[in-house]
């Protein structure tokens, strides 16, 4: 018995219009997707536990106050508004915010990176000290810093 052999096509398979359409399909998502470069941080109440206290994380801007008082660029005084202890220098100021910081490692801090803080320097503040003070915030790895016209 002889059976008879199927011959194959020799064209093969013609994908050129599938491969235009995936294409077609990949431009159209990725025009389309809307890509978040981070995450969100909303302020909220967290429960008490038994016998602890509660942390409220506060949305009110830091105010920072800065006035000089001479024409030397260690001149300067800064003050802090609300119920917090006197600052001394420039690098006070880093040092406190570094130390009131929550972050990865520190989770006993005040205030997250991207807690508002607001830099008012008086009538009187000399450019060089404003931006001291503003190069102070940015060093403790602040990133909402706005600076407000003088008083």
């Amino acid at each position: 018995m002889r059976t008879k052999r199927l011959k194959a096509n020799p064209m093969g398979l013609n994908l050129t219009s599938m491969i235009d359409v995936v294409f077609l399909l990949l431009i159209y998502f990725m025009v389309a997707t809307e890509f978040k470069t981070a995450e969100e941080s909303f302020p909220m109440d967290l429960p008490m536990r038994d016998g602890g206290q509660t942390i409220t994380l506060d949305s009110k801007p830091l105010v920072i106050v800065v006035e000089s008082a001479g024409e030397k660029s260690n001149d300067i005084r800064i003050r802090l508004e609300g119920p917090w202890e006197p600052i001394a220098s420039v690098d006070g100021l880093t040092k406190f915010l570094l130390a009131n910081k929550t972050g990865q490692f520190a989770s006993s801090g005040l205030f997250t990176q991207l807690h508002p803080i607001l830099i008012k320097p008086s009538s009187e503040t000399r450019w060089d000290h404003t931006i001291a003070a503003y190069n102070a915030v940015a060093r403790a790895d602040y990133v909402n810093i706005t600076l407000e016209k003088p008083l």
